[in-house]
């Protein structure tokens, strides 16, 4: 799966961050840091952290290729 941060968007309430630690990291007290390409086991947790975003800043595309599908990009 293929994530998007808009990070204009973002205002660093990091509820993403307690919910999936391994893919989102605060850097900082504002800056956020985030893992663009999410395994597919990973959909609930990010799914979770999706919609704990208070402002919505937090897109997944769930049809983008696996990084180990095989498939070319």
């Amino acid at each position: 799966m293929r994530l998007v941060v808009d990070l204009n968007r973002c205002q660093g309430y990091a509820q993403c961050a307690f919910l999936a630690p391994d893919v989102f990291v605060m850097h900082g007290d504002e800056s956020l840091l985030y893992s663009p390409e999410v395994e597919e086991d990973r959909r609930e947790d990010l799914a979770r952290a999706v919609a704990a975003c208070p402002v919505q800043a937090i897109v997944v595309d769930a049809n983008f290729p696996d990084a180990n599908s095989g498939t070319d990009r």
